[in-house]
């Protein structure tokens, strides 16, 4: 028989816009990859490993190269001292390192502290671990931690807090207060976190990513989760990695070893280099993202689009009552794709309780020409809202 956690679950909202996107051939602003094809140099290194590499099983826990060079990067660019061969885990992809921490982390039964709005792999595979999810929603627009919000939060049953910094779909980057906040409670409580920095290199406008393993007490009691996917732009590899104290690791490993073994080593090869020899690709790809950016939000604008702040990530969000559309966001999205060819994401689909549905994601790590298109029609999905609005008897004015 099928579980019952996953199989009642819906498609959700990315494939579900994303297949409606396809079919009408729309601009898709929904999705968050990059148009650009990622650094030439780290995709040559992948093709070499193929053809001229070792192609057969690589160790469990990752090739010791890439292992050397996570521990590495994050040395020379968050000061974490990292011991490659007992801290570190090459994991296929970010998503597989979180079901790596919460099948090996958590006991049934344990609660586990989750932050909306949040990535929507987090609620399943904790309940399949036999977790309990308890969700904490980050009011908008600064999406920001107060006392207050964490004292409701932690319980004596707590066990677990999920940290997915920068937030996506917020675009946030958190400050050192909140962050600092979060660990005094962590310690406190004696709670492990599971941190999701898959965006720690797609920050901009002078913010500073700060990763939680640093602060005082937090050092024994995290896993810091980064992507090669995000950090080069290359989201179709799937190359992630676990970090994280010896006997953190010792149980992410052993989970790990029967989710998906190993990862392609072509593709660790791969990474190893880019990560040891990246150019100017960990300042240039930001500033080009920002850019992108800045292009959307404007023309967004100048169209009548309330824009929220982005400082991290691929997105950034509008409000739509304040751009005029009293629509729901799914129902405006599901419309937007179907009759303007234009896919975006509903920010409630972020939320399982009590969800926030005045805002709308939109990817920007797109060509200008393609994010000219998508404005447009954007604006014209924004317009057909409120005329059909206006059509409707006992609206207001």
């Amino acid at each position: 028989m099928a579980n019952p956690i996953f199989a009642k679950l819906p498609t959700t909202i990315f494939e579900e816009v994303s297949g409606l996107a396809r079919a009408a051939g729309a601009v898709n602003l929904g999705q968050g990859f990059p148009d650009d094809p990622g650094p030439e140099a780290v995709r040559a290194k992948a093709a070499e490993a193929v053809l001229s590499g070792y192609n057969q099983y690589p160790p469990m826990a990752g090739l010791p190269d890439l292992r050397q060079a996570v521990a590495e990067h994050y040395g020379r660019t968050q000061g974490l001292d990292l011991d490659w061969e007992t801290e570190v885990t090459v994991t296929s992809g970010a998503t597989e390192g979180l079901a790596a921490s919460f099948l090996g982390l958590i006991e049934p039964g344990d609660e586990v502290i989750v932050f909306q709005p949040f990535y929507d792999a987090y609620p399943p595979l904790i309940r399949r671990a036999g977790g309990v999810p308890r969700l904490v929603s980050l009011p908008p627009p600064h999406w920001r931690f107060t006392r207050e919000i964490l004292a409701a939060a932690f319980t004596p049953r707590t066990r677990m807090v999920v940290l997915n910094n920068p937030i996506n779909p917020a675009g946030v980057v958190l400050p050192d207060e909140d962050l600092a906040l979060l660990a005094e409670f962590c310690v406190a409580h004696d709670v492990v976190a599971v941190c999701d920095e898959v965006w720690e290199q797609v920050v901009f406008s002078g913010a500073r990513h700060r990763p939680l393993i640093a602060y005082p007490g937090m050092r024994d009691r995290t896993v810091k989760i980064g992507s090669a996917g995000k950090m080069f732009g290359l989201t179709g590899w799937k190359v992630g990695y676990l970090c994280a104290a010896p006997a953190l690791t010792h149980a992410l490993a052993r989970t790990h070893q029967f989710l998906t073994f190993t990862t392609p080593p072509n593709l660790q090869t791969a990474v190893a280099w880019g990560l040891r020899n990246p150019g100017d690709w960990f300042e240039a790809m930001p500033r080009g993202l920002e850019a992108s950016r800045d292009f959307l939000a404007e023309r967004l604008r100048r169209e009548g689009f309330s824009v929220l702040a982005s400082q991290a990530t691929y997105f950034l969000t509008i409000d739509l009552p304040a751009s005029g559309v009293a629509e729901p966001d799914r129902a405006f999205c599901l419309r937007a794709v179907k009759e303007a060819g234009v896919a975006a994401i509903p920010v409630s689909a972020f939320y399982e309780a009590e969800p926030v549905t005045s805002l709308l994601r939109l990817c920007f790590s797109k060509s200008d020409a393609v994010l000219k298109e998508g404005v447009a029609r954007l604006a014209r999905a924004r317009d057909r809202s409120i005329e059909r609005e206006a059509a409707i008897p006992g609206a207001p004015a």
